[in-house]
């Protein structure tokens, strides 16, 4: 495959990029974060043995699977720090092991298949399909998610953002009238949150009135215009003029997916969000189908298996919601901000509702366990391919979302993917960059940098970035892109 590529994938053989600290450093912290997660789990069932809230012999066949899975993760990172070669995935019974399996063979006839050598797109997501392999093999931890516990502890400390965006949306609910030009003020400033991955940007929105967000058109171009150093390509007119030629229309926000009749127009997300981003995924989602005409429903697409840490299992979401109270977050009491969690209530019933009436659905159903075969509803999402060979396949998901009216894709993996992680000058069209994709259906990606791949940057500007710094501009994760593209033409 490496050899049809345009330009050379980025790989770790260059101790500059991102790729090299990111084997070098972060991806054994990762292996050793799910040993230390199993280690707790171990402790706590050690703990229920002696209460006797859990039989001896169950108890003590789960901790002698830890202790074997826990084992597999120590030779895993033993090998990845000394350029061991990648193993074959074992044929397991999930998905996608032959897959990975096939070009883990390519790479090894072109001497490319060691944890230093290899492709990094490849290697990051072979990495989480072999760690899914090795919960498969045993029979106590099928269905564990070694990450769940991390991305709730995160998302307990957001309290204050979460109670913020209830009281911003319920202002809107005051305030916002079905006014383009009002809309598209709110729009930018979610753009603007969905983006930064934060609640700051809808800071302008608090306690909104008509005459507020009138002053907005003006103070949201201020504020937007205060990031502006950072910001290297931004469509959001493009975005927003397309959005606003909708009636009713159909969004897949790459956040995740799913088929509905063809009468029921549909917003996609496919979700690759910690827990903040979720929440903040939702705000956006009930912003264009409650407050504007141009959508009317959302389909979110979650990962089958744990994968890179943060993405969203469908178990994560058909929990999220019940997540949503002030005793899940830390030092929250109701009596604090009664009003905000009042908001709040009223906002995920109006999403329950939504998921009831299928408004907001999942791609898959919310009880598919880990590992489930989706009939190619989801397994592309995992696979290590770029998305440029999502016609090839995955024809079901192709076809689904080309019939949508804007896809939204969200965040540095799903951008790595759109680009094939490989090196073309950082000038090079993006509808170039896409390959087969381009101009399969409209496409909007948001991305903050953290991976070396860049594309649609002005040459001088470019040039310019990397005589000041190097390769940091690209990764550290201030600069941003935001890129419309439509029927192949790119309203970059």
């Amino acid at each position: 495959m490496g050899s049809q590529l345009p330009y050379a994938p980025y790989d770790p053989t260059d101790k500059k990029e991102f790729s090299y600290e990111t084997v070098l450093r972060r991806w054994p912290t990762i292996l050793t974060g799910v040993i230390d997660e199993l280690n707790q789990q171990c402790h706590g069932i050690s703990l229920m043995i002696k209460e006797g809230s859990v039989p001896k012999e169950v108890g003590d066949v789960k901790i002698e699977e830890a202790s074997s899975i826990m084992n597999k993760i120590s030779m895993l990172k033993y090998e990845m720090t000394r350029d061991k070669p990648l193993n074959p995935i074992p044929n397991d019974g999930e998905l996608l092991s032959d897959i990975y399996n096939a070009e883990l063979k390519a790479l090894s006839e072109n001497g490319k298949d060691t944890w230093f050598t290899a492709p990094w797109l490849y290697a990051e997501c072979y990495l989480y399909r072999v760690l899914r392999s090795y919960f498969v093999a045993s029979q106590q931890w099928r269905q564990f998610d070694p990450f769940l516990s991390q991305k709730d502890k995160t998302f307990k400390h957001s309290r204050t953002s979460v109670l913020q965006l209830a009281g911003t949306m319920h202002e809107l609910g005051i305030a916002l009238k079905p006014d383009d030009g009002q809309l598209e003020v709110v729009f930018r400033q979610m753009i603007q949150m969905s983006l930064w991955g934060n609640a700051t940007d809808l800071s302008l929105l608090t306690h909104v009135s008509i005459s507020d967000i009138q002053r907005l058109q003006a103070v949201g171009k201020e504020a937007q215009a205060a990031k502006h150093e950072f910001i290297l390509k931004d469509d959001q007119d493009a975005a927003w003029n397309h959005l606003k030629s909708m009636v009713n229309g159909r969004v897949d926000f790459i956040l995740d997916n799913s088929g509905f009749e063809a009468s029921i127009p549909l917003l996609i997300v496919v979700l690759i969000s910690h827990r903040l981003q979720l929440f903040t995924d939702l705000v956006f989602a009930d912003f264009l189908v409650t407050y504007t005409p141009h959508v009317n429903s959302v389909v979110f697409h979650p990962k089958m298996i744990p994968w890179f840490v943060s993405d969203v299992t469908p178990l994560d979401f058909k929990r999220f919601f019940s997540l949503l109270k002030p005793e899940f977050f830390e030092k929250a009491n109701f009596e604090d901000d009664a009003d905000g969690w009042e908001q709040l209530s009223v906002m995920v019933k109006r999403w329950e509702a939504y998921v009831e009436q299928g408004v907001f659905k999942l791609s898959v159903p919310d009880e598919s366990p880990l590992g489930e075969n989706t009939q190619g509803k989801a397994d592309f999402w995992t696979s290590p391919y770029p998305y440029w060979d999502m016609k090839n396949l995955a024809p079901p998901l192709y076809e689904h979302l080309r019939s949508s009216d804007l896809v939204i894709f969200k965040g540095d993996l799903n951008y790595r993917k759109l680009t094939g992680d490989i090196k073309w000058p950082p000038w090079t069209p993006f509808a170039e960059s896409l390959r087969a994709l381009a101009g399969s259906f409209p496409i909007l990606s948001l991305r903050t940098n953290k991976a070396d791949v860049v594309v649609g940057v002005d040459r001088a500007i470019a040039e310019e970035l990397d005589a000041k710094m190097g390769n940091k501009w690209r990764i550290d994760g201030r600069q941003v892109e935001k890129f419309f593209l439509y029927s192949a033409v790119s309203l970059i």
